[in-house]
């Protein structure tokens, strides 16, 4: 397959309409203007100059002074009613009456050009002249051939000129115009290898043209490639993590219990943490379930018209067992509203945040749940009064795998997806969530949903 070079087909491209310009404009150029018209002035001056010349010669002396301009384009007819006073030998002896009659009835001295046919460079031009106080028409037979070839010749060479300098700037203009495409397919070659660090440099005072918004593109898409390759490099990490702390606590404990080593009033207690790391497993298996499939364009969402506030009360009394058992106060503010939206897809993002305001909040703390519309919005708020999040961590809160609590132990569960779960949902539905926080204090999660959706 032959490669073929950008650079060499701007050049190409420009070379070929130059050429094709200057063939065009070279046969076009003749037809572009009138010929009488280029040439009048000239030839009236020519005209003019025969006549002053014969009328100030002696009569005699004409015919000799006439031949000394046979070698020029110019034939000479000097001519009245009845008679001939002098011919060229190649002078137009045709000449109609009526036309001599004309030139001979001039009062002003002035050529009068007639024309010969349209597109010949050739005319003939008409000027009374007095000899020997009698007045003769003087006919001048000129042919500018040689001239308008001339014309041409200049305009060809003009062309040419511009070709050659047309030539030579656009070399230099592509390769000005081709050098950042060249680092852009040097840089893409490096991120096709993994390198999502290379960047192409994009001058302050250059590149302020279609080319200079394709390098900001390919920068913007390489730090978008890096940062998802970080993505995946912890995504691998966490998971390898949250999936090998509890197999490592399953194998050991089963081991002791298959050894025998351990007591026999213990082993209840032994099983009832298998049972949890298990759980944990499971849990960690459907979010990751539930995130690849949120992620795929093909995930069910059915929209549907129902209750929030029957939602809302349905999840308090699906995470009771929960809040009841860290003896938590849980306070519902809602009043009958509907909304158009998926409702299992909804259920879990009321879920996620409950547990979550659960699971951060101490033995006998307080949660509230309210829903209330403000403006264009309807809003459900759940606050808690438990450990809060520090603000430098909220804007990673929604980050899949990210924890506040660092050391990952187990004494607050959760495998860092829920709160990703629940942003990936909202992001579905066109939804928006809202976080404030304080230390020691308590946080608030604001789910906002507008009042008018397109159904």
């Amino acid at each position: 397959m032959i490669r073929r070079s950008l650079y060499l087909k701007i050049v190409g491209i420009f070379i070929s309409v130059v050429l094709v310009s200057i063939v065009v404009s070279y046969f076009i150029t003749p037809y572009s203007f009138k010929q009488e018209d280029v040439f009048q002035e000239e030839i009236s001056k020519i005209t003019l100059g025969f006549a002053d010349l014969i009328e100030i010669s002696d009569p005699e002396k004409i015919p000799k002074l006439m031949k000394t301009f046979d070698e020029i384009d110019f034939d000479v007819l000097i001519t009245d009613e009845s008679s001939v006073f002098y011919a060229s030998p190649n002078a137009p002896t045709t000449i109609p009456d009526s036309i001599v009659k004309d030139i001979l009835n001039e009062k002003i001295q002035e050529p009068k050009i007639l024309r010969r046919g349209s597109g010949e460079p050739v005319r003939l031009v008409g000027i009374p002249v007095h000899i020997d106080d009698q007045t003769y028409a003087l006919f001048i037979h000129i042919n500018y051939e040689d001239e308008f070839d001339d014309i041409q010749h200049g305009i060809f060479i003009s062309l040419l000129l511009v070709l050659l300098v047309g030539s030579l700037l656009i070399v230099l203009a592509s390769r000005y115009l081709v050098h950042p495409i060249r680092k852009l397919t040097v840089a893409a070659k490096k991120v096709a290898t993994g390198d999502f660090a290379v960047r192409v440099e994009r001058k302050r005072n250059r590149n302020q043209d279609e080319v200079g918004e394709l390098i900001t593109s390919f920068n913007h898409m390489a730090a978008e490639l890096e940062k998802i390759d970080r993505m995946r490099d912890d995504f691998v990490s966490n998971v390898s993590h949250e999936i090998q702390s509890p197999l490592t606590s399953v194998k050991g404990f089963t081991k002791a219990l298959r050894d025998n080593v351990i007591p026999e009033e213990n082993r209840k207690e032994y099983l009832d943490i298998i049972y949890q790391e298990i759980e944990r497993l499971s849990r960690l298996s459907d979010n990751l379930l539930r995130i690849a499939s949120l992620d795929s364009e093909h995930h069910p969402y059915h929209p549907t018209s129902y209750r929030l506030d029957e939602q809302l009360r349905n999840a308090v009394l699906t995470t009771e067992p929960l809040w009841q058992h860290k003896k938590l106060e849980m306070i519902l503010n809602v009043e009958p509203l509907e909304i158009y939206a998926d409702e299992d897809l909804m259920e879990q993002v009321w879920l996620n945040l409950i547990t979550n305001a659960i699971r951060y909040t101490e033995e006998h703390g307080e949660i509230e749940i309210s829903l209330r519309i403000i403006g264009e919005e309807i809003q459900v708020s759940v606050k808690d009064n438990g450990i809060g999040i520090p603000q430098e961590a909220i804007p990673e809160l929604f980050g899949r795998f990210y924890k506040v609590d660092r050391s990952r132990n187990r004494s607050i569960e959760g495998n860092g997806l829920g709160l990703s779960i629940v942003k990936k949902i909202l992001t579905i539905h066109k939804f928006s969530i809202d976080v404030q926080s304080k230390e020691e204090v308590g946080s608030v999660f604001t789910v906002k949903i507008p009042t008018h959706i397109d159904q």
